[in-house]
C-alpha cells in the first residue's frame, strides 16, 4: 500500500491544526534564504508556509509520488521535489525547515535533527512536530490485532511498530549546542470523530498502513474488522454518540546560534 492523499485528506483540518499550531510558534523575523516543508505531504502544511512567507521561493520535498502529485496540483506554483528526508540536504542554508508529521518515521531522527541544523542561516529555525500516541489505545490495539487473526503469520518476525520518541531531554541535548534557543513541548488534541470506523479510517492513512500492507489482502478485510471492534471498545460514545480520539503530539522550535 502506497501512501495515499486522498485517505489522508479525509481529515485535512484536525490533521492540519498541528501543522498550524507548529507555525505559529515560529518567529516572524526569519533571516533571508528558503523555507522547506520536509515531508510535505499533499500539499496542506506547504500552503500554511506560502501563506505566511510570501516570496519566500517555499519548496516542499517528499518521498511519496501520491503525495507529491497531490501537492503540486494544489500549489502548481511552488517547487516540489521527491526525496528521502534520511539523505536530503538543503542545496544553500535555508530560513526554515518545517517538518509536519514525518520525522517519527525515520530511524536516528534525533541525529538527523542535529544535522539539518548545520543546514540553516544563524537565526534560521528547524520546526518539527510528531505524533507521540504509541501508548494510545488507537496503537496498541494494531498490536494485538495483528496476532489475533489467521494473519498473525505477516507478523511472525515482528511488527511493524514504530520505536517511541524520545524524552524532551534528548533533543535539548542534540539541538542546545547548534542552538540559540531550544522549545520542545507536548499537545494533546482530542479530536471528536462519528464512530469506531472513523477512527479507522484516520489512522489507516498513517499508523496502521504498514500494518496493513504487510498482511495478504484476501486477510485484509477480517483484520480491519478485528481492529474496528477493539477500538469501539476502547472509545466510549459520549453523549452525542461520537468518540473522542485523544492524539498527544510533540513539538520542538530551535533557533540556530
Amino acid at each position: 500500500m502506497a501512501w495515499s492523499a486522498a485517505q489522508y485528506l479525509k481529515f485535512e483540518d484536525e490533521r492540519t491544526r498541528p501543522a498550524r499550531d507548529l507555525l505559529a510558534q515560529v518567529p516572524a523575523d526569519l533571516p533571508a534564504g528558503t523555507v522547506y516543508d520536509l515531508g510535505c505531504g499533499p500539499g496542506n502544511s506547504t500552503e500554511l508556509l506560502v501563506d505566511r512567507f510570501p516570496g519566500r521561493g517555499v519548496k516542499g520535498v517528499d518521498n511519496a509520488a501520491d503525495m507529491l502529485k497531490a501537492a503540486r496540483e494544489r500549489l502548481p506554483g511552488v517547487d516540489f521535489v521527491e526525496c528521502d528526508l534520511a539523505k536530503w540536504q538543503a542545496p544553500e542554508p535555508a530560513a526554515l525547515l518545517y517538518a509536519n508529521a514525518v520525522f517519527q518515521w525515520l530511524p536516528e531522527h534525533v541525529a538527523l535533527l542535529n544535522k539539518l541544523m548545520d543546514s540553516l542561516r544563524p537565526g534560521g529555525v528547524l520546526a518539527v512536530q510528531m505524533p507521540d500516541n504509541l501508548s494510545e489505545p488507537s496503537h496498541l490495539l494494531m498490536e494485538e490485532s495483528a496476532f489475533a487473526g489467521p494473519w498473525r503469520t505477516a507478523f511472525a518476525d515482528g511488527t511493524p511498530r514504530r520505536k517511541p520518541l524520545p524524552a524532551p531531554a534528548a533533543y535539548m541535548d542534540a539541538l542546545g549546542p547548534k542552538a540559540a534557543r531550544v522549545d520542545v513541548w507536548h499537545t494533546a488534541y482530542n479530536h471528536p470523530m462519528a464512530d469506531a470506523a472513523a477512527i479507522v479510517e484516520w489512522v489507516k492513512s498513517t499508523g496502521l498502513r504498514p500494518y496493513i500492507e504487510r498482511i495478504p489482502a484476501e486477510q485484509r478485510d477480517g483484520f480491519l474488522a478485528d481492529y474496528e471492534s477493539r477500538i469501539a471498545k476502547a472509545y466510549a460514545p459520549m453523549a452525542d454518540g461520537r468518540r473522542l480520539l485523544r492524539f498527544p503530539r510533540l513539538f520542538i522550535v530551535a533557533v540556530k546560534g
